[in-house]
């Protein structure tokens, strides 16, 4: 039976591991909501700006020759994947999960990767496993906004139109709800509709899917060319806030509950040791009464023995 004393120390240990992950909940719980707006609101703008591009697409006929990020190589060469992940642990397994599902798609792909890590935990694991890693930005922002995400635009898009990479993809987690976010990829550059069937990629390969022109006709002033060249870049990265936004609600909210699965699972192995504390204190009282009991009968049978020599005598 272990030491009372050294399940007393156990039992404060667990209680103050509990209060930590209580605090880290309540910390991440406060962040959800706003994590979870801003990625929804950014969903629907990345929806709204892939309809303006395919009205113009229909209404120019085909805009590809009109900006080189929407230009696909005719031969696929080097990729780019950014992988993001975020700064710190404690989330469960979100970063372990789209590390995964990211080195699982560079094996899929089977050709030269550059990688571009957004967080210190992807880093980590790629520098961990000998990847080839082009650029890395730790340190993250609690709320990401445009000036933010830029220098990691300014990358993918740098590496895309010097031709260090024939396309650039990034992995991330999407949000679905606050139990369920789900690892993803998902093509960035070229910025360009995916024409093969759905049944021929990986479940986790998100590709941008063409929808309806919802406009029948356009007027171009000055020119196509001119209004994709200012509209193209912005959205590209509006397309990549998105992405970076859904990474961040998945985070907290799977920090939030692997946090309350931790303070549950404290509470219960406290529960646990106090139980067996209340055993072992039973068992030493138990063993001590046993000892006076033991030690009354013994000095009753010295008297007994001492009566019995002197009626003897």
């Amino acid at each position: 039976m272990p030491n009372p004393r050294e399940i007393k120390r156990r039992i404060r240990s667990v209680k103050n591991i509990r209060q930590i992950t209580m605090a880290l909940e309540a910390v991440s719980a406060s962040k959800v909501r706003r994590a979870t707006a801003q990625a929804l609101s950014a969903r629907a703008y990345a929806n709204t700006a892939m309809q303006v591009l395919t009205d113009i697409s229909s209404a120019s006929g085909s805009v590809t020759a009109l900006h080189p990020l929407l230009a696909s190589r005719e031969s696929i060469g080097t990729v780019t994947i950014c992988l993001i992940t975020s700064d710190r642990g404690l989330s469960g397994a979100y970063n372990a999960n789209v590390i995964r599902v990211a080195r699982q798609f560079a094996q899929h792909l089977e050709k030269p990767v550059r990688w571009v890590a957004v967080g210190r935990k992807g880093r980590d694991a790629l520098v961990r496993l000998r990847e080839n890693v082009e650029a890395e930005f730790i340190n993250l922002p609690a709320w990401w906004t445009i000036d933010a995400m830029r220098p990691i635009r300014q990358v993918l898009v740098e590496d895309f139109l010097k031709g260090y990479s024939d396309e650039v993809y990034v992995a991330y987690t999407e949000f679905i709800n606050t139990l369920t976010q789900k690892p993803m990829v998902q093509r960035l550059l070229p910025l360009a509709f995916d024409e093969q069937s759905a049944l021929s990629r990986p479940d986790y390969l998100k590709m941008m899917e063409k929808p309806e022109s919802s406009v029948s006709d356009y007027l171009f002033e000055p020119s196509a060319s001119a209004i994709l060249e200012e509209i193209v870049p912005k959205f590209v990265e509006n397309i990549l806030l998105e992405l970076i936004l859904e990474s961040q609600a998945s985070e907290h909210s799977a920090r939030m509950v692997a946090m309350r699965n931790a303070s549950d699972n404290a509470k219960a192995l406290a529960d646990d040791l106090n139980l067996t504390y209340n055993k072992a204190r039973q068992s030493a009282i138990t063993a001590e009464i046993l000892d006076i009991v033991g030690g009354v009968e013994a000095l009753r049978g010295q008297e007994r023995t001492a009566a019995a020599e002197e009626s003897v005598h």
